[in-house]
């Protein structure tokens, strides 16, 4: 069920900025012996980003965590901008719009903890995934069916180019 307001909202979005920790990945990090460092990413929600360029809306990653293994995901995913290290997401975010010369209601955020819950409160669609924690479900206007790593950037997404009526035309080469 969609929320009332939320097609509204979804009709504006130029933007997407999520997270990687909880959102692109399922949250778990594993470390081996010798510095290696392993995420688990979900292919839909990366087919998800890659179709919102190309219906012409930006993606740009914010993430708090610096890793080589978020450089090489966003590289593959072609997004605008990888931010890593980041303790003030809402201090990027209002640089961010600046530099775009976005409207905070052109903007969707996808998030699941209390560091995203800042930059929820000022975007025009703010997203938790399910496995959020409580307060930055309290501050989504959508919560997702999907878990964050287990497709819940695509839910999102797809909801956006349906609703923007960009469906079909990114998506026409895959039913040939």
């Amino acid at each position: 069920m969609i929320p009332d307001g939320l097609r509204d909202r979804l009709l504006k979005i130029k933007l997407m900025m999520v997270d990687i920790d909880g959102v692109l990945t399922d949250g778990r990090i594993i470390l081996g012996n010798y510095g290696d460092e392993l995420k688990f990413f979900d292919v839909q929600d990366g087919l998800g980003l890659v179709l919102l360029r190309q219906a012409g809306i930006q993606t740009l990653i914010v993430t708090a965590k610096k890793s080589k293994v978020n450089e090489r995901r966003a590289k593959d995913l072609k997004v605008v901008k990888l931010y890593q290290g980041v303790d003030d997401k809402l201090k990027l975010y209002e640089k961010v719009l600046r530099k775009m010369k976005m409207k905070p209601e052109e903007v969707c955020f996808v998030g699941d903890d209390l560091i995203d819950i800042p930059v929820m409160k000022r975007v025009g669609v703010a997203v938790a995934v399910q496995n959020a924690v409580e307060e930055t479900k309290d501050a989504a206007h959508y919560v997702t069916q999907r878990q964050g790593g287990r497709g819940a950037v695509r839910e999102i997404a797809d909801m956006i180019l349906r609703f923007q009526n960009k469906w079909e035309s990114v998506t026409e080469a895959y039913f040939r």
